[in-house]
């Protein structure tokens, strides 16, 4: 690449949260990760009460069930033992954020824009679970704090969507997305690479539909196979095998080929709770998956955005 990436500081050829956040606070923001006691439609009968196949629970490994101001206090302190003068994101994140009636919402959330430190909210939620009054009360926050909602899309093809059971098609997907845009609300989506019967061209595609629709973010996870879902079943019995780091990272490098620019990459890869991670092994060693990547992308003279404005524009899946 003969000019530097133009949305990094550093050597990075892809738009981290890091660089975003610099240029738009004026340093680095963290994020206190929040349990609200929210369940999901997936998990109290009304799409289903297992979750997804990946989802062993919810996405809770990392919180605990206190009240909202015992949380709130927890995270700024873990946070300030590291930079005692620290702003923070209240990030929501267990199940479906806004799975409840506004008044719930407005409670909880309000609470948390008004905890001293928390400079804005990040709320994640579902595509199904955005009826009008929610919007129109996540419209109001957003007039008042920095919002962000994180929607879990995971793939654009129904027909893998189907087999973990998401409980939502791709078309709902689109007409909350819109919503979102036409309220001027940032939004994230959430996809995950190595899902059972998707290969490396399928995995491309939900990079270059997603990538056509302009996400202000993106969040990009490669399947941890958790103890106790229906993946580690497939995986136990030996009908899926996941994906190698090598793979991985080559994939991750092209989907980045297909996302604009100015498209924020918040996440690059996961965590799974050790104690339940099956597999792969090697995704608990992140620092080198990172470092690899940068090397692969450098290697292949490559950067985010090199190939966004080649593709057709298209919002539908093959």
């Amino acid at each position: 690449m003969s000019n530097k990436f133009i949305y990094s500081d550093d050597n990075k050829r892809y738009h981290t949260l890091f660089c975003y956040n610099r240029r738009r606070f004026g340093h680095r923001i963290e994020k206190a990760v929040l349990n609200g006691g929210f369940t999901c439609p997936n998990l109290d009968g009304t799409k289903g009460t297992e979750g997804c196949a990946f989802c062993d629970g919810g996405s809770g490994a990392f919180t605990r069930a206190l009240p909202l101001q015992e949380q709130l206090e927890l995270e700024l302190s873990r946070i300030r033992k590291r930079r005692p003068d620290a702003e923070a994101i209240a990030y929501f994140q267990v199940h479906t954020n806004t799975y409840a009636p506004v008044e719930y919402l407005r409670k909880l959330f309000e609470q948390a824009i008004a905890f001293p430190g928390i400079i804005g909210l990040s709320i994640g939620t579902r595509p199904d679970c955005l009826p009008d009054d929610v919007l129109r009360y996540l419209s109001d926050l957003n007039q008042r704090t920095y919002l962000t909602i994180e929607l879990g899309v995971q793939t654009v093809h129904d027909k893998t969507a189907e087999a973990f059971g998401r409980g939502y098609s791709f078309s709902e997907f689109l007409e909350s997305y819109q919503k979102l845009q036409d309220l001027n609300i940032r939004t994230c989506l959430h996809i995950i690479n190595g899902l059972h019967q998707e290969d490396f061209s399928d995995m491309l595609r939900t990079a270059e539909v997603l990538g056509r629709l302009k996400p202000q973010a993106v969040k990009i996870q490669l399947l941890h196979i958790l103890k106790g879902t229906r993946y580690a079943e497939l995986y136990q019995s030996g009908a899926y095998t996941p994906m190698t780091r090598e793979d991985y990272i080559l994939t991750v490098v092209k989907q980045l080929e297909l996302f604009p620019p100015e498209t924020v990459i918040e996440r690059i890869t996961g965590d799974g709770e050790k104690a339940k991670l099956l597999a792969p092994l090697w995704s608990m060693d992140k620092i080198r998956t990172l470092g690899n990547l940068d090397r692969l992308q450098a290697e292949l003279d490559t950067w985010q955005g090199r190939l966004f404005h080649i593709h057709p524009d298209s919002h539908t899946c093959g």
